[in-house]
């Protein structure tokens, strides 16, 4: 009897072993998805951030031009 529980608890141990193993490779891969995304997203916000800013320096340069004639 001990033979085949020896059996069954190694058996559930690998199993165990392996779901934690795919866990942790599919928690790595959408950390790095997400980390992607976020930095696309970061990407974006700075360039209409830039895009503002330069369209209110445009805006600026144009008004100080019409006052001085």
């Amino acid at each position: 009897m001990r033979l085949v529980s020896d059996r069954i608890f190694r058996v559930g141990l690998l199993v165990v072993c392996g779901l934690l193993l795919v866990g942790a490779v599919t928690g790595c891969t959408t950390t790095q998805e997400t980390a992607e995304l976020k930095q696309a997203q970061s990407k974006r916000i700075l360039e209409r951030r830039d895009r503002k800013q330069a369209k209110k320096q445009r805006s600026k340069s144009h008004d100080h031009g019409s006052n001085e004639q």
